[in-house]
């Protein structure tokens, strides 16, 4: 049974840089997808980046160039660096975990598809 924890979240002036931490226990991050998400208020909740059990990463449109997802296998864990902050980027990010392997085009950004969920880390930018 796999496990996330998320945390790193915070309040941050617009231009400005975060990092948030996923700790995964009970399966090793190396052969596991994960993937990040988030939820603003009053919308639904969207994917935002993955980095795949292959190695590959995906990003949403609205995040690409901006946030870098990674991976640190001997701390089994996964990072969620985000520069360039907007005010738009305010959400709850939650970290999830899939038991699937597939290279099926657009699997990993559907939540569905994923097994365990964090309980989110609320991000803030101030404009």
């Amino acid at each position: 049974q796999v496990q996330v924890v998320e945390s790193g979240g915070g309040l941050v002036q617009a231009g400005g840089s975060l990092r948030l931490s996923c700790a995964a226990s009970g399966r090793t991050v190396s052969s596991t997808t994960m993937g990040w998400f988030r939820q603003a208020p009053g919308k639904e909740r969207e994917f935002v980046a993955v980095i795949k059990w292959s190695g590959g990463t995906e990003y949403a449109d609205s995040v690409k160039g901006r946030f870098t997802v990674s991976r640190d296998n001997a701390k089994n864990t996964v990072y969620l660096q985000m520069n360039s902050l907007k005010p738009e980027d305010t959400a709850v990010y939650y970290c999830a975990a899939s038991l699937s392997f597939t290279l099926e085009p657009g699997y990993y950004t559907r939540g569905v598809n994923y097994h365990a969920s964090g309980q989110g880390t609320q991000v803030t930018v101030s404009s």
